[in-house]
């Protein structure tokens, strides 16, 4: 059988031929570019394919809960009162929603409420498996917030404990003490978030270059043009940045 692009010679012999218009130097040639499809959430037009950049989401505020809460969330309410003689005075507000308890706490008796959760034999909140941080700019004069996750693996029961402090002076103290697990978790919040926690064995940047400026989790910080010290690049907006074809 003849090859497609062979011809052959008079004795029927096979010879190659090189395609027209090829050559082993030109440069490879691209399919023409398409139009930039639709983004998420209807955006486009835009570098910011995912379309965050322009969904705004309606915040309702958090109430308090009215009792009875449900579930065991009344018992670990009364066993911290009855165990934390200044649960009134520690305790802003107590708020179920989506099916979790969380417990605001004023930010100087963080470290004394976690250490009568672990504990208090009616409680034993063993595990501290989580310390998160939240900005919420704009919503809250008080606007970062660092959210605790207790574990009871006793009685396999979880419990939310929040505080808020303002971005001028955020100070609260170190939970590592009583929760060993909050050391490399408090070390990011302060990282991203600059929540500082006093009493911290070693408060310092985790995921970060140690000399970088600002927290870049906070919702005032920029979100491109960051130069990437080891390349020498910048890293545009999100708004700039090229569609993919």
């Amino acid at each position: 059988m003849t090859a497609p692009n062979d011809k052959t010679n008079d004795g029927g012999v096979p010879v190659p031929v090189t395609p027209a218009g090829a050559s082993s130097t030109a440069p490879a040639e691209y399919p023409p570019a398409s139009p930039a499809g639709r983004g998420m959430f209807g955006i486009q037009g835009s570098g910011d394919t995912s379309g965050f950049g322009g969904l705004v989401r309606p915040r309702r505020p958090i109430e308090e809960a009215a009792r009875p809460y449900g579930g065991y969330f009344d018992e670990v309410r009364d066993a911290l009162e009855e165990a934390y003689p200044a649960f009134n005075e520690a305790i802003e507000k107590v708020v179920v929603d989506r099916g979790e308890l969380t417990l605001h706490v004023r930010p100087e008796k963080i470290a004394e409420v976690c250490q009568v959760m672990r504990d208090d034999l009616a409680l034993r909140f063993e595990l501290c498996s989580s310390v998160s941080g939240v900005d919420y700019l704009g919503a809250d004069e008080r606007r970062l917030h660092v959210v605790y996750h207790l574990t009871s693996m006793t009685y396999r029961r979880w419990v939310r404990l929040e505080v808020a402090v303002p971005a001028e002076n955020p100070h609260l103290p170190s939970v590592t003490a009583v929760y060993p697990t909050a050391d490399w978790q408090e070390r990011e919040a302060y990282d991203m978030f600059g929540v500082l926690f006093d009493g911290h064995p070693n408060l310092t940047r985790i995921l970060m270059p140690d000399d970088w400026e600002g927290h870049p989790q906070r919702k005032d910080y920029p979100l491109g043009g960051v130069p990437v010290e080891y390349k020498g690049a910048e890293i545009p907006p999100p708004d700039q940045r090229r569609s993919y074809q």
